[in-house]
């Protein structure tokens, strides 16, 4: 059996983690299994549907790498991917029940259902249909057809067999009392299929091995096991994730918490940190670890260790995996993901050596946009406390010696690399009768305005042969090193 998983939200906004999560889980299980992962627009809401809301999802799963085998951009061969596109699927589907007698046409006013309002055990009204048309002689119900407006179409519960048992990946086993679930509409007076109904159609049409979403549609699984039931075809397996809470404990969604996947993004959060950081959320590694690339994550994943306690978001989290994945990240590719974020006319000379400078810095960033913050730490702003400490090593002979001679020495350094900096600091400042902090101090007052900061070459890599010994000159009152 090829695993084949699906991915359907509704194109009603950009994507936000709280349901982004169920996409990571289902495109890391495909790819484990060697399987298909397929994108499918649910938007016959039209009502909820915004300008844009579909290329915005395609944006934001492109983004986080979470790439598609069959959708509505790609196509496939199981299409149409999009819900609007499949009335002829879920028309066909409707004459199979009608013709097996698992569904009627429904003739109800608003006024009659209303009457089926009852008081439930909590006091709460319950609205339960009564079946009245169920029952309908052939020739009352082309009365009916004739004499009104078009018919919803009801899925007729069997009445008999037992509780409805349904099997779930993450919850077990589960049975639902039969008389508790109603004659369900599958379409509507108006022709719009419901929700369970086109689900269903749609999941047996693109051949869904596996639906793994989160454990808020645990309550509609008796509806469609019974749909898919019907239609002679096997349920696929259900695995329905544990709910995401949001940190003052509320469900998580975009108007409780969530953050969009494009605020992510424009604040630059790494990808790999934000698809970590959701498989975390319900999953656990079999050893526990917790920061893990994409090709761990798709090797390690698995539904048996899908817990399933509600689960917490935790902005601090999700910015210390950025961390930790910026801390893996090649030099190269660092460079090339901060570049963008670099604020240009504050530090004109930062991308004249970005890699050098994001070498300085990214012990210090949880997200690519955090470079502005930590910048002014190689192009400190001429303030009282800078321009005090720079008097205070000009004014001292021991130090002004130290950095005449390490500017001696760096003006012949060749090449001009971090550890090679390093190294001549470490033996000019040696000549000078220094060591340590002697070196150290005075070398970085003058360099970045402080005594304490990152390491020295690669402060001095970042700045370039011109701009370091200028500063050092600068704090020599100009004498030639």
């Amino acid at each position: 059996m090829t695993v084949r998983t699906r991915f359907a939200p509704s194109p009603t906004g950009r994507l936000h983690l709280g349901n982004v999560r169920a996409a990571v889980f289902n495109w890391l299980f495909a790819r484990h299994h060697g399987g298909a992962f397929v994108l499918r627009i649910e938007d016959t809401d039209t009502a909820r549907n915004v300008a844009g809301g579909e290329e915005g999802i395609l944006e934001d799963l492109s983004w986080l790498g979470l790439d598609w085998d069959e959708g509505p951009d790609v196509g496939g061969p199981c299409g149409p991917y999009r819900q609007s596109e499949r009335g002829v699927a879920y028309a066909a589907a409707v004459e199979a029940l009608l013709e097996a007698g698992r569904a009627y046409p429904c003739f109800c006013s608003d006024a009659e259902l209303e009457s089926d309002t009852t008081e439930g055990k909590d006091g709460r009204d319950v609205r339960r249909y009564s079946g009245r048309c169920r029952h309908l002689t052939a020739a009352e119900r082309a009365h009916l057809e004739q004499a009104g407006p078009p018919p919803a179409i009801r899925f007729a519960v069997p009445g008999t067999g037992g509780d409805v048992e349904i099997a779930d990946a993450v919850f077990g086993s589960l049975s639902v009392p039969r008389e508790e679930l109603d004659d369900f509409v599958v379409r509507r007076s108006d022709g719009r299929v419901t929700y369970n109904f086109a689900v269903v159609v749609d999941d047996i049409g693109m051949e869904i091995t596996h639906v793994i979403r989160g454990v808020g549609h645990l309550s509609n699984i008796p509806k469609q096991a019974l749909v898919f039931d019907a239609l002679g075809r096997a349920r696929p397996v259900f695995a329905h994730l544990p709910t995401v809470l949001g940190k003052d404990g509320r469900k998580l969604s975009k108007r409780e918490g969530a953050s969009a996947v494009a605020e992510l993004r424009d604040v630059g959060y790494p990808p790999d940190a934000i698809v970590n950081y959701l498989s975390l959320l319900g999953w656990s590694h079999p050893e526990e670890r917790e920061v893990l690339s994409r090709e761990e994550l798709v090797a390690a994943i698995s539904l048996d260790r899908v817990g399933k306690s509600d689960t917490q978001m935790d902005p601090e989290k999700l910015s210390w995996m950025g961390g930790q994945h910026i801390a893996t990240e090649s030099l190269g590719d660092l460079a090339r993901h901060v570049r963008p974020f670099v604020d240009v006319e504050r530090f004109p000379g930062a991308l004249d050596r970005v890699e050098a400078v994001v070498d300085v810095l990214r012990s210090r960033l949880s997200t690519y946009g955090e470079i502005n913050r930590h910048l002014p730490l190689i192009y400190p702003a001429r303030d009282e406390a800078v321009s005090s400490a720079r008097a205070e090593v000009a004014a001292d002979p021991a130090a002004a010696r130290v950095l005449e001679r390490v500017g001696e020495a760096l003006a012949a350094v060749e090449p001009w690399e971090a550890d090679v900096l390093s190294s001549v600091v470490r033996d000019a400042g040696a000549r000078a009768g220094a060591r340590g902090a002697g070196i150290f101090h005075p070398l970085r007052v003058a360099l970045i305005g402080s005594p304490k900061g990152p390491d020295l070459g690669k402060i001095l890599a970042a700045l370039g042969r011109e701009e370091a010994l200028g500063r050092i000159r600068a704090i020599l009152g100009g004498r030639v090193v």
